[in-house]
């Protein structure tokens, strides 16, 4: 598995802070493949960002969310048997000069891409489900990709496609100029392995008009503006969670958040308005409460940027977010029984 660490029962064990007559979800998830459901990845990489001409720093998210995640409890409504932490990227050896071109960097994530979309095949020909957290949302191309053809693979979909919703302030659908993180959606597109794309949560003010007509003239795209939300109100959160979860339902869909939609959480596109913790919890939740979800990957925050600016309550969040999914998940499928 190029450029990953895996981890062992050190690596847990480090990060747990045992205490007596509680039980920490560290204490009970699993290593590699043998958690019951879900598998956690880490990839911790701004490689993509610098790509795409932002600032570094979403590189900081994975370990101090780590941390925080092994330390929550574990209960009855999610025990961290269901679990497993299989370890996570290092692409350091594959980071361009200070000095180097865009184009350097955008050559860099072409890497990435191999090795985060074979690792994530492999997760899912073991009939797991991928939680990828940390980097830029370049690695939505490769997680789709390895998702893709994973189920395809075991038959599980009859072709290597699969849908996708995003909460997102940008629709990460710029043109094929190079791998970066704001064009992953428009490579799994045009790749075939993205058949729909739902995104809502859109700035109006950061999402240039010649692509949003593009995406709006597809009848395999839908696009949701924060605006038509909660400044017009044409319909509430609720509704266009529901509009979007519909759109992607014919078929096994992913779950993709990028945490600069979220206001006030420390990213290369950090802003004041957005939507709350709250909504992205619900939005979590509401998404992973499906039988035919097949990943979650949540990109994007920080908690050191390379200016200098820190803040740590990204990673706790995090921890609520991947939380609220495997509970949410969990609960849908034993609803099958």
């Amino acid at each position: 598995m190029s450029f990953f660490n895996q981890f062992d029962q050190h690596d847990l064990d480090q990060r747990v802070s045992k205490r007596q007559g509680e039980t920490k979800l560290g204490e009970k998830v699993r290593l590699g493949l043998e958690g019951k459901k879900y598998v956690l990845i880490g990839v911790p990489e701004s490689i993509g960002v610098k790509g795409n001409l932002g600032k570094a720093g979403t590189e900081s998210l994975w370990e101090p969310f780590l941390e925080v995640f092994l330390n929550i409890q574990s209960t009855n409504g999610f025990d961290g048997r269901e679990l497993s932490v299989l370890g996570s990227f290092d692409f350091s050896g594959i980071i361009p000069a200070s000095e180097a071109s865009v184009q350097s960097w955008r050559n860099a994530v072409e890497q990435i891409d191999v090795a985060v979309s074979d690792l994530v095949e492999q997760v899912v020909l073991a009939g797991k489900v991928p939680i990828v957290i940390g980097g830029g949302h370049n690695n939505c191309y490769p997680i789709i990709k390895g998702v893709a053809e994973g189920l395809y693979a075991t038959q599980k979909i009859p072709f290597p496609a699969i849908n996708t919703v995003n909460l997102d302030a940008h629709a990460d659908f710029r043109m094929n100029e190079g791998r970066h993180s704001g064009n992953g959606f428009r490579y799994a597109f045009e790749a075939g392995y993205l058949q729909k794309y739902a995104v809502l949560g859109l700035s109006e003010n950061y999402n240039a008009q010649s692509m949003i007509d593009e995406m709006k003239s597809s009848p395999q795209i839908d696009v949701i503006f924060w605006e038509d939300i909660f400044l017009r109100k044409k319909f509430s959160f609720e509704q266009s969670m529901q509009r979007a979860k519909e759109f992607v339902m014919n078929t096994t869909y992913g779950v993709e958040l990028d945490l600069d939609v979220i206001e006030d959480v420390l990213s290369s596109a950090m802003s004041p308005v957005g939507v709350t913790a709250i909504q992205a919890r619900q939005y979590v939740h509401h998404m992973a409460s499906a039988e035919k979800v097949a990943y979650l990957h949540v990109c994007e925050g920080a908690i050191r940027m390379q200016d200098g600016r820190s803040d740590q309550s990204a990673a706790k969040l995090v921890a609520y977010l991947v939380s609220d999914f495997v509970k949410a998940n969990k609960e849908c499928q034993n609803k099958r029984y």
